[in-house]
């Protein structure tokens, strides 16, 4: 999380931008998932092995975190590629996988950085419903940025912006 130039950032009870950077580490691993546009999975691990590297770095012991991976995995509707690594997975898969990993340790905000990116229109619109049923199912909070306005047609709020500033706000 970049420092605001001005202004606070608040989160909850948190006032991000006075944090260290120490607590702003517990924060991300304790709040925040991340979903990338490029996926960030590690080529050498399996599907499995990359949702559960998350929860390695929460402390959680190793049998819980192949539960709770299996789990997230179920969630995305990759559990049967979980023994797969990125190489032997299609586009979609692995953004899903990257999906998963990012709701493994049940975050209250999943920040998304174009998760539409690099796919095709189809798988995006697979992906885009997924996040769209896990807002309404799951009550998860995605905040998705994005150059494409079919993604947005999935968003219960648009914000636009021009070179830094916000220009419109819609509720949909």
């Amino acid at each position: 999380l970049v420092p605001p130039t001005s202004g606070n950032i608040m989160i909850r009870d948190y006032r991000i931008s006075e944090m260290t950077e120490n607590e702003l580490c517990l924060f991300r691993r304790e709040h925040l998932g991340f979903i990338f546009q490029s996926y960030n999975l590690i080529s050498t691990m399996t599907a499995m092995e990359n949702v559960a590297l998350a929860l390695t770095f929460a402390g959680v012991k190793k049998e819980i975190r192949k539960e709770r991976a299996i789990e997230a995995l179920e969630v995305v509707g990759l559990v049967d590629r979980m023994g797969h690594k990125p190489s032997e997975l299609s586009g979609g898969q692995q953004q899903r996988v990257s999906i998963a990993r990012a709701l493994v340790n049940h975050p209250e905000i999943i920040l998304a950085d174009e998760p539409t990116g690099n796919l095709d229109s189809k798988t995006s619109a697979d992906i885009m419903e997924m996040i769209y049923r896990l807002n309404r199912e799951e009550n998860q909070t995605f905040v998705i940025v994005t150059h494409d306005p079919d993604t947005t047609k999935y968003c219960t709020k648009v914000i636009h912006m021009q070179d830094g500033l916000i220009e419109s706000e819609v509720s949909q």
